[in-house]
């Protein structure tokens, strides 16, 4: 077990990201499992804004990160873009005073394409909201119907056209495929729709079906393997030659400045802030030689209850754990990882995971470059990932 220690000597200081949560929907999407609830009145925004920040403030001195500087944001949901501009404002401005930063810090809101109009992104941008990621998920008319999404196609266009009208530096199209009874033909005609637009970045994902989901309880008829198949190779070539680099399982830049640092920072280990309900953090501690998750309260109710901590888990992530995490992460992104990497952030020898590097080598999951000390996930690899992580387990 000496070798599955954290070594205070390997372990260093990761970049620290901050999630802002917001829960709220016009309605629950049968795919979705996130952590996000239907409008059934007026959103206590004021008192949901100071709940943010006071849970910021805990972390904050809980955590003792007040030197520590901030690399990206992220307001997620649920719907952000169901908050004022106003209030998107109030809380950024909060969040920007109580770090060191750097002036051009990536600040990225969730919008929806119902939920929003050319003077709310225009205020959005103002607020200093410098990239959105936009919900579209489809084109398509009856697979949006299907979905429960509440725009349309033409919505979607508009929106991604406030966008650039808006000022804000990039935007991100959102796009689903291997949608219920979906064929190769609508699925790429879906994204060579988004490529149109010409967002600087798409997020392009197959649609799965998750526990405790509506489509969990009455699965709809999702595309053969062999159809998914051809979407994702076809997709994947379309991209290219369109411009887009594929750094991610699921995400495509037009450059390398377009990449999304917030996501990035994720899956390089970073560290992060989760505030807001239900929200998730990690954080790494150096001198106790400790990485801890956090989860907040998930119910809003509760979340605003002032008499409680927002704190719902405080968990330390073990020693053994260690090596899936930094793997479940790492591994979906195409650029190499170096073994050096794997120390820094998990303060562990690399001699723990060596071996099963070697299996995954020799199973042509993993390529390496043995002279660099780096590894990359091989296109098998990507392909069966899931096989891939099992070995780290």
């Amino acid at each position: 077990m000496a070798n599955t220690q954290i070594a205070n000597s390997l372990l260093q200081t990761p970049p620290l990201s901050l999630y802002i949560h917001i829960p709220w929907c016009v309605q629950k999407c049968p795919y979705c499992d996130f952590n996000s609830h239907s409008l059934k009145e007026k959103i206590p925004e004021q008192d949901y804004v100071n709940a943010l920040i006071a849970d910021l403030d805990a972390d904050i001195q809980k955590f003792k990160l007040q030197q520590r500087p901030l690399h990206s944001i992220f307001i997620g949901g649920g719907t952000p873009s169901l908050f004022s501009a106003e209030a998107i404002q109030s809380i950024l401005s909060q969040v920007l005073a109580r770090f060191v930063h750097d002036k051009d810090i990536e600040i990225t809101l969730e919008a929806n394409p119902g939920t929003v109009e050319a003077e709310k992104f225009n205020g959005f941008a103002k607020a200093g909201v410098t990239r959105l990621s936009i919900g579209v998920q489809s084109f398509s008319s009856d697979k949006l119907i299907k979905l429960g999404r509440i725009h349309d196609s033409e919505q979607a266009k508009k929106a991604a056209k406030y966008a650039v009208s808006s000022g804000i530096k990039s935007f991100n199209l959102d796009l689903m495929h291997g949608l219920p009874k979906q064929s190769v033909e609508h699925a790429l005609d879906d994204l060579k729709t988004a490529i149109s637009l010409k967002p600087d970045h798409i997020s392009w994902y197959q649609l799965t079906i998750e526990p405790n989901t509506a489509f969990h309880s009455k699965p709809p008829t999702l595309p053969q393997d062999e159809i998914l198949w051809d979407i994702q190779d076809q997709g994947m070539k379309l991209l290219s030659d369109a411009g887009y680099q594929q750094y991610e399982i699921s995400a495509y830049a037009k450059s390398d400045n377009k990449r999304c640092q917030h996501n990035l920072n994720y899956w390089q280990f970073g560290d992060y802030l989760g505030i807001g309900c239900g929200a998730h953090g990690k954080i790494t501690d150096i001198n106790s030689h400790s990485i801890y998750r956090t989860v907040k309260v998930k119910h809003p109710k509760g979340y605003l209850d002032q008499t409680r901590d927002f704190v719902d888990h405080l968990n330390t992530v073990t020693a053994d754990e260690l090596p899936f995490e930094f793997m479940m992460n790492q591994l979906r992104l195409q650029q190499a990882f170096s073994l050096d990497d794997f120390e820094k952030t998990t303060g562990l020898t690399r001699d723990v995971i060596i071996e099963k590097l070697k299996i995954a080598e020799q199973k042509e999951l993993l390529q390496a470059n043995h002279q660099a000390k780096t590894w990359q996930v091989s296109p098998l690899g990507h392909r069966y990932l899931n096989d891939l992580l099992e070995l780290f387990l």
